[in-house]
């Protein structure tokens, strides 16, 4: 197991801080890139320097991007998830740069869902 770093742990604390910055209500919106073993093949990586960039020239200081595993769809990777305060979280496929930009600033910016590229609506937990 490789040692962690003094800038692994300022990075693992603000990875902290803007997930609890959601939690608590002090971010808008989260987008949350799918960056398994297949999200990655697909381009995930691409995707989320995209959305870095978009939350750069945008100056949305109130969108947390992150990254997860492996959603479960292979076939419809690159994929992202959206959710915004208060609503419902929107999953994303098929993406490339122009559709991503295009979500971006549809739903994360001005909160319409972009239903030609949405997986679906809503949790996938039961219960």
């Amino acid at each position: 197991m490789p040692k962690i770093m003094p800038e692994d742990l300022e990075r693992i604390r603000e990875e902290m801080s803007r997930a609890v910055s959601l939690r608590e209500g002090d971010a808008r919106a989260r987008v949350t890139v799918h960056m398994g073993t297949c999200g990655i093949a697909a381009g995930a990586r691409r995707i989320m320097s995209v959305l870095m960039d978009l939350v750069d020239e945008s100056d949305a200081h109130d969108v947390v991007l992150t990254t997860s595993g492996c959603a479960g769809l292979c076939s419809r990777e690159p994929m992202m998830t959206v959710e915004l305060r208060g609503e419902a979280p929107v999953k994303y496929g098929d993406l490339d740069e122009a559709n991503t930009e295009r979500i971006f600033r549809e739903h994360v910016l001005s909160g319409v869902v972009v239903e030609q590229h949405a997986l679906g609506v809503g949790s996938e937990r039961v219960g």
